[in-house]
């Protein structure tokens, strides 16, 4: 999880070298619909009201879905992630009412996952439509999804969509200590009334009007994306345009000084022109960057929106999450090496760190543990997650990079992301590219000696 950022990340004995020169690339043509995925073209439309401290929320839900797999959908799956940080069944945090358009059966994968069976299956390309009452309630603690003091973070909080693909449905369990996160690409329109004395960060664009006495109507439209995330309290904002033209909102809680707020601003200004310049421009108006040093992690991205600690390191890695799983989508729980690796390879470049030599450092624990090994896999060994997925995992991508060479490598990482977008990316995908990028070399070889499998 970019949300776990370790001290590892921050690469001290990294060596600078010259930036690659990429040019400005333009942005991607939404990708073609995905018939081994569903479901698809998902459009989810949502109404909260929270209570007078952001803590609480409750409202309505509806979610428009396409089924673009030539076998028939017969149900649906929520992933309801947050009921991880409650009492299941007793206590959760997420709570779903009052069902229309399907029927809702009862909660699975610890309190995370509900299977709502549809009135009838439903054929390749036809839409349909679910609805439920929901409530929301925010723990205490500084946490992707908790409460520090008077400040809420709110990720992961609104019922998505599993996917179902050729393996059948991801119904992966929650993982603290990674992500088990995997959806695809969708719109949300969500309207959010709170007091007017809580700043609202949130994925997309968002229009603030004056509601009921008191309070304001926060709309945030958010197309293409794979989640929706926001934060309530009283923090301070300031905004900046990046010299690509990209808006920057920093929300910053009190214990927060207004310089390191401004310098954050810069860091995520510079970071998103510059992961632009590599991957493909940034298709997203703006970003929220909320910041509390509280935070027992470095850094959590969402859509548009991204959670940190004041850590240019980790604000830089977040912001490269916007390519890798925000745009480029893939299964956190199965293959985090596959946004964790490419984004800390990301910010390597952002850096100018060259990774010369890391991989002279590696040493596996055991014939069993791969940089493709999945959460599964790190959660039984948590103590070597940070060190193979992220150490490693950038190592390898920097080893290839030497193996190619920096311009074939350049193009390759640019055409691959642009080759994906909107979509979702595999380990077999990555080395299909990589190999044709190598031409005539064969990568068989690399790929065992990076345990790279798939």
């Amino acid at each position: 999880m970019s949300h776990r950022i370790r001290a590892a990340f921050t690469a001290a004995a990294a060596t600078v070298v010259t930036a690659v020169a990429v040019g400005a690339f333009a942005p991607a043509a939404h990708a073609a619909v995905d018939t081994t995925r569903t479901p698809g073209l998902a459009s989810y439309t949502v109404t909260l009201t929270s209570n007078s401290t952001g803590a609480s929320w409750t409202g309505h839900e509806a979610v428009t879905f396409t089924n673009t797999s030539p076998t028939a959908l017969a149900e649906v799956y929520l992933r309801l992630w947050d009921n991880y940080h409650g009492t299941c069944p007793s206590s959760t945090p997420i709570t779903v009412s009052n069902f229309s358009g399907g029927t809702a059966e009862s909660l699975t994968v610890g309190c995370t996952a509900l299977k709502v069976t549809l009135p009838a299956p439903l054929p390749q390309n036809a839409s349909a439509s679910i609805g439920f009452d929901l409530s929301i309630t925010v723990p205490s603690g500084a946490d992707r999804f908790g409460r520090d003091g008077a400040y809420n973070f709110i990720g992961n909080a609104l019922p998505v969509l599993a996917v179902r693909d050729g393996t059948g449905w991801h119904l992966d369990p929650y993982t603290n200590n990674g992500e088990s996160f995997y959806s695809l690409i969708s719109d949300f329109d969500v309207t959010l009334d709170h007091p007017t004395s809580l700043a609202v960060p949130a994925t997309g664009t968002s229009t603030d009007t004056p509601g009921a006495s008191g309070r304001t109507l926060t709309h945030a439209v958010a197309a293409q994306v794979r989640d929706f995330a926001w934060a309530a309290g009283p923090f301070t904002k300031i905004t900046g345009v990046s010299a690509a033209g990209y808006r920057v909102n920093v929300y910053r809680t009190s214990s927060i000084s207004s310089s390191s707020a401004q310098s954050m601003l810069t860091t995520a200004e510079n970071a998103l022109d510059a992961h632009s310049s590599r991957f493909g421009a940034y298709p997203y108006t703006e970003a929220d960057v909320v910041l509390d040093n509280n935070f027992w992690f470095g850094g959590m991205e969402y859509p548009g929106f991204v959670l940190d600690v004041v850590s240019s390191n980790a604000l830089a890695h977040e912001l490269a999450h916007q390519w890798f799983y925000g745009i480029v989508g893939d299964d956190e729980y199965t293959t985090p090496w596959l946004d964790e690796a490419f984004t800390d390879y990301a910010t390597d470049l952002y850096f100018n760190r060259t990774g010369t030599n890391c991989w002279n450092s590696v040493t596996w624990q055991s014939s069993s543990e791969r940089l493709t090994s999945s959460m599964a896999y790190w959660d039984a060994h948590s103590s070597r997650y940070s060190t193979v997925v992220y150490g490693y995992g950038k190592c390898a991508l920097h080893d290839l990079r030497r193996t190619l060479g920096t311009t074939t490598m350049t193009n390759l990482m640019h055409s691959y992301a642009q080759s994906h977008w909107y979509g979702v990316s595999t380990v077999p995908d990555f080395k299909a590219a990589a190999q044709a990028a190598a031409g005539s070399t064969s990568l068989a070889s690399f790929w065992t000696t990076h345990r790279i499998d798939g």
